[in-house]
């Protein structure tokens, strides 16, 4: 019962998050063809603001569970939408092995995750390193990634736009990562291959 309400709420939760971006935000959505129904996948985006998480939950077009820092528990709203939509929260700058035990759990089940590459907003500009979380779920599990490329509507009524690109390729890493020798080299190279996917569609 606890499961059937938990879903009632996602619908309306995810209409109204919905309606928000479409009003406020102008939000144009791109390449939903791109995403085969009969598949999970790892959703990865470049991270601006506030409003990228909501606005790939309602705009994916299936439940997926969000991996955020921990640090948002503490705001009611976040709080409230990480339970609504299953959420996975990290501790930040730590090896946190529960999270990636959960991720992992999830994505041999069948479901789909998503995250951000940069770690933080506006990572990359902030010369954070990429992370190579995407990576790692990615050639453990054999879970394809799609790039999701996220640009404009940094302010109210400003349009923003939200491009699903097609799943990404990372067959020519999982040999690599097979080897402990090559482990941290495939990680890293998957990594950035994600990151300019992601890039590329914002432009």
């Amino acid at each position: 019962m606890k499961l059937f309400f938990k879903k009632i709420a996602r619908v309306i939760v995810r209409s109204a998050i919905y309606a928000y971006c479409k009003i406020v935000h102008r939000a144009e959505i791109i390449g939903k063809e791109n995403i085969p129904k009969e598949e999970n996948f790892i959703f990865c985006g470049n991270h601006r603001n506030y409003l990228d998480p909501p606005l790939m939950v309602v705009t994916v077009g299936r439940h997926i569970r969000f991996m955020a820092k921990e640090d948002l528990k503490k705001n009611p709203f976040f709080a409230f939408l990480g339970v609504v939509f299953d959420g996975i929260y990290v501790k930040r700058d730590s090896k946190d092995v529960s999270a990636l035990k959960t991720t992992l759990k999830a994505l041999k089940k069948g479901e789909s995750i998503a995250l951000f590459p940069e770690g933080t907003r506006n990572g990359l500009e902030k010369g954070e390193k990429v992370k190579d979380g995407a990576a790692f779920f990615a050639l453990k599990t054999g879970t394809r990634v799609i790039p999701v490329g996220i640009s404009g509507g940094i302010k109210k009524f400003e349009k923003v736009k939200i491009v699903y690109g097609k799943p990404l390729d990372l067959s020519k890493y999982t040999e690599m990562y097979k080897n402990k020798e090559t482990e941290k080299q495939a990680l890293e190279e998957a990594s950035k291959f994600i990151m300019d996917s992601i890039i590329e569609l914002t432009k």
